[in-house]
Order: structure tokens, then C-alpha cells, then sequence
């Protein structure tokens, strides 16, 4: 019996799939386990196996967007007639008549939307209008006179093809591809004024999902500055020890974020509309930037894990985020977002709660700056923290106590192992 194929739930977020190439034709033999066709979800891109055996006998969308648990394919016994299964699920197959009586629909129209621009321009050559400068010598249609002005083209610099040499718009046009322009004006481009690019699966859930956070959460924001003169000593000793390793500055603000949700638990919350979640675990968004936008990949019990376990799974995270192999599962859980922009170098920004999460810590670069201690001027290293807050589980004394507690983590790193 023919068995439809829908469009699955790919992520917990995921409302439709994008369909980018089919590795199976109408006719191949399925067996359970092959790879039907490779889809990009809003979070990644991903093969669509088959639960299914038999013969592929239908394909409903090649290319493009697919909402999900609508009919893709349906696979059943060669021969098989399918068309029953399809009309169960409201599905269809192509119709050539149907083809053919759209095709005869769009003749006649065609062919008046061509005459009346014939009409139009007849009528432009018609229209007979002197140079504002006084000069009968140039004559141009008041079409042709303001696509001139627009593209800032002086009409002596165009030549005429209308009657008796008027300048028409299709010379304007031609002096517009040819670059024709005013002595005393720049030339004119003969590219598009703009392109359309189109919104990916990716794109579309970040703006929807920032979009909800940042207008639903009533957010506020804390800013420390930090010294971070031990923590580079820190991180030079350690490096040292575990050559040819290395942690990041990253690795030591995710162990130093993990230390400080520890003591601050409601930090480490959610809001769930009738109540406050207290998560018992701390699972660290780190946000990594592709060329789409950002994915969260999620550092699971981020407080039990060392350095070096940290860095190298969000090294691992990163090469999945911008090859677009990071699982639905390896973005979900995160109890507490981190997004440094440090290396490009920002030195302070402000970020949008990450949801489910209560607070987003945005971080950026570490600044040489000369510093006071003792009345003595020295020179320094600080970096400026700001951490997004949801209002309605986060106060402002609580996010402070969390920030300074941070501080004193990353000012003092032995305070993360004791």
C-alpha cells in the first residue's frame, strides 16, 4: 500500500523545511535507513532518511520550501497507483490540462500589456517638449526630460532616434547603460539600484524568535568593567602546562559564567508564562556567528567540566555551525546565553535575551588602558561586560550580585577551582 511522506519536525522551532536536493529519483528502489533528499531547517542542514520500503513513486516539491507535515513523496509497490493516498492527505499530482488552460489564460494578456506599451511609447514620440535651457535645437518628450533629470543625464549628451531626431525613452535608457552623464555629475551606475536576497530557514527564525524575545521580555542591562590582568597571566601559565593545547579568554569566561550561576541561581531561570523555572542544570549557550546569522550550540553541566573540555567542545561546535551540521539536540537546553564579540573588536554592546533563557551576557574585548593603583599610574588590561535581563525573573540587585561575582571569578581565577 502506497505510504505518504511528510514533511517532518526536523527542530523543536522548525515550521517549515527547505528542500535543497533529492538524492532519489521517481522509480529507485527505498530500503529503511537510505537518503531520500537533504533539507535545511532553521537551524541546520539535514539528510531526510526513510522509515519506509518500496519504489519512490511520487515527488511533490523538488526545490523550495515545504511547510511541515505537508506531502512530499510517497514511496509504495511499483505500478502502484498512489493518487488515492495523495487525495487522503489533500496532496496532488501535476495536471498538464491544468498547465495548458493557465498557458491560454496568460496569452491574452500578454498580448494587450505589449500593445499598450506600443501605445504609450507611440504617444511618448507624440509628445514634443523644448530643453528647459531655451534651446529648440533639443527636442525630448516629458518621459524622456525627467528620466534624464533622475539619472542626472544631460539631454545634450543624448542622441535622438524619434521623429526628426527627438530624444525618446528608449535613448535616455541606452544613455543609461552606456554610462552617458552631465559634464558636472558622476556617472551614473548602469547596475540595479538593489538585489533581492533571499531569507533562509535560519534567518527567518532568528528575526522571529529575537523579534518575540526583545518586544515580550521587558529587558534592562548591568555593565562591569573588569581587570583582567590575572586572568592573562592565568591563561599564559596554563597554556604553558597543557601544551600544545590552549583555552581561550572564551573558556575562561564560560567556566568563570558557570561558577557564578552556581551561587546565583536565579540567574539560571526561566520564564514560563504562570511560572518561574529554577533549572537545576547549567547548560551554557555560547553563540557562534555563521554567515546566516548565530546558532547557540549548548555546553551541557558547563560548571563540572574543565577548561580544555570546554574549548575543545566549542571548537568542535563551531566547525558544525559554519558547515551547518550542528544536531537540533546540540542547541537545545541552555539555561544562560554568552555572546563575545571581543575578537572582532568591540569593546561593549548590548545583546537580546536568547529565549528560554532570563539573561544573555554580551561580552566584549580586552582594552590596554593605563590604570591607578596606589596613586601610581600603570598600565592595565579591562574588559566591559553587559548582561541582558528579563524583568520578570531577574532583579536588578540580583544581576548585580551575579555580575560582581563574575568579576571577582576572572580578577581572581583561583576562585573557579576552590
Amino acid at each position: 500500500m502506497a505510504e505518504v511522506i511528510k514533511m517532518p519536525r526536523m527542530s523543536d522551532t522548525m515550521e517549515e523545511g527547505v528542500i535543497v536536493a533529492w538524492h532519489k529519483e521517481v522509480g529507485d528502489t527505498i530500503e529503511p535507513g537510505d537518503i531520500l533528499a537533504e533539507v535545511e531547517t532553521d537551524k541546520a542542514t539535514m539528510d531526510l532518511e526513510s522509515y519506509q520500503e518500496g519504489t519512490l513513486l511520487y515527488i511533490g516539491v523538488k526545490e523550495g520550501a515545504v511547510p511541515v507535515d505537508s506531502v512530499i513523496a510517497v514511496i509504495g509497490e511499483e505500478g502502484e497507483d498512489y493518487q488515492a493516498a495523495l487525495d487522503a492527505e489533500g496532496g496532488s499530482t501535476d495536471n498538464d490540462s491544468g498547465e495548458k488552460e493557465g498557458e491560454e489564460k496568460e496569452i491574452e494578456p500578454a498580448k494587450s500589456k505589449k500593445e499598450e506599451a506600443k501605445k504609450a511609447e507611440v504617444k511618448e514620440e507624440q509628445a514634443v517638449a523644448e530643453d528647459s535651457s531655451g534651446d529648440e535645437r533639443i527636442k525630448i518628450s516629458p518621459l524622456a526630460r525627467k528620466m534624464a533629470e533622475e539619472a542626472n543625464i544631460d539631454p545634450a549628451n543624448i542622441e535622438g532616434t524619434g521623429e526628426n531626431g527627438r530624444i525618446v525613452k528608449r535613448d535616455v535608457e541606452k544613455a543609461i547603460e552606456t554610462g552617458v552623464s552631465s559634464p558636472s555629475a558622476p556617472a551614473v551606475s548602469a547596475g540595479p539600484e538593489f538585489e533581492k536576497i533571499p531569507v533562509s530557514q535560519m534567518r527567518k527564525t532568528i528575526a522571529k524568535r529575537l523579534g518575540e524575545s526583545k518586544f515580550s521580555a521587558p529587558h534592562f542591562y548591568l555593565t562591569i568593567d573588569i581587570d583582567m590582568s590575572n586572568a592573562m597571566a592565568t591563561r599564559k601559565r596554563i597554556n604553558d602546562l597543557i601544551a600544545p593545547d590552549k583555552i581561550s579568554f572564551n573558556d575562561l569566561v564560560v567556566k568563570a559564567s558557570a561558577a557564578a550561576l552556581k551561587l546565583h541561581p536565579a540567574i539560571n531561570s526561566s520564564w514560563m508564562g504562570d511560572h518561574i523555572r529554577r533549572n537545576n542544570h547549567i547548560n551554557i549557550g555560547v553563540a557562534v556567528a555563521v554567515d546566516e546569522g548565530l546558532l547557540v550550540p549548548v555546553v551541557k553541566n558547563a560548571d563540572v567540566k574543565t577548561m580544555t573540555t570546554i574549548n575543545k567542545e566549542v571548537a568542535a561546535f563551531a566547525e558544525k555551525a559554519r558547515s551547518k551540521k550542528l544536531q537540533p539536540e546540540e542547541m537545545q537546553g541552555n539555561t544562560f546565553t554568552i555572546s563575545n564579540l571581543g575578537m572582532f573588536g568591540i569593546e561593549e554592546f548590548t545583546a537580546i535575551i536568547n529565549p528560554p533563557d532570563a539573561c544573555i551576557m554580551a561580552v566584549g574585548g580586552i582594552r590596554s588602558v593605563p590604570v591607578v593603583e596606589n596613586g601610581e599610574v600603570k598600565p592595565g588590561h579591562r574588559m566591559k561586560v553587559t548582561l541582558s535581563c528579563d524583568h520578570r525573573v531577574v532583579d536588578g540587585a540580583t544581576g548585580a550580585k551575579f555580575l560582581a561575582d563574575f568579576k571577582a571569578m576572572l580578577e581572581e581565577p583561583v576562585r573557579m577551582i576552590v
